[in-house]
């Protein structure tokens, strides 16, 4: 069987969130937090053999103390991440297991996520090497200039938004983020693009929404009740209904 490592990035500052409380990777939703719910879709799988979250350092105390009963049960591994996506990556880059034969990177902040979109990629980047999920772009693009003054109208054909999880052979991660030189990646596949590797689209679906503001969080809410329902076998929260667990 192949095997998959997989991490979630949750070490971002969450600017746009504005919530004095809770960074959006913590945040309550549906029940618990949101990071628990990106996590819980890859945890019982068989071709699964690590999880690992990336979170900011400033956050390790907190994050303990209301997480840390869950990552002990789940088997979760918590590294801290650095200033920047692609470095908090890197970092959990080196904690993967030799054994793993993909690693898979999706947002931790982007809980809808179904098991049959999951077996759709990992499948994919097992035929191709690299995989990730995107959407056609469908509205209409303006580039703005100064004053907020229309500059021109970009031609959406062949334009995707990408999405996560993006899935990728071990050692091709490895290699893109060795020859990444400081550069500062939005996503894991532009440093597997300028090494020269192809990456596959898969059609993703409008309801793996990120969230980054508190509507987002809003519109989740409501997508998450059109999923299937997560196959755990093991206890999610040690003390059910206890705000700290949330």
């Amino acid at each position: 069987m192949t095997k998959f490592a997989v991490i979630l990035p949750a070490a971002g500052r969450s600017s746009r969130f504005s919530d004095k409380h809770y960074k959006k990777p913590f945040a309550p939703l549906a029940g618990r937090a949101v990071w628990l719910h990106s996590a819980e879709r890859f945890l019982n799988r068989d071709d699964v053999i690590q999880t690992i979250l990336v979170i900011s350092p400033e956050d390790r105390e907190q994050f303990n103390s209301r997480f840390g009963a869950n990552v002990a049960i789940l088997g979760v591994e918590v590294v801290d991440g650095g200033g920047e996506r692609a470095d908090s990556v890197a970092a959990a880059l080196e904690q993967v297991k030799p054994e793993a034969d993909f690693v898979c990177v999706h947002d931790a902040a982007r809980p809808c996520l179904a098991d049959v979109w999951i077996d759709k990629i990992f499948r994919s980047a097992e035929q191709t090497g690299a995989a990730i999920f995107a959407i056609p772009v469908a509205g209409t693009l303006k580039r703005v200039g100064a004053e907020r003054k229309i500059e021109e109208t970009i031609d959406r054909n062949r334009l995707w938004e990408a999405q996560t999880p993006q899935v990728f052979r071990r050692e091709l991660l490895l290699e893109a983020y060795a020859k990444r030189e400081g550069f500062q990646a939005t996503d894991e596949a532009q440093l597997v693009e300028r090494i020269g590797h192809a990456v596959t689209v898969v059609h993703g679906s409008p309801i793996n929404m990120k969230i980054t503001t508190k509507e987002d969080q809003r519109l989740v809410a409501q997508a998450l009740k059109a999923l299937p329902k997560p196959k755990l076998s093991g206890v999610l929260h040690p003390f059910t209904g206890d705000d700290m667990w949330r």
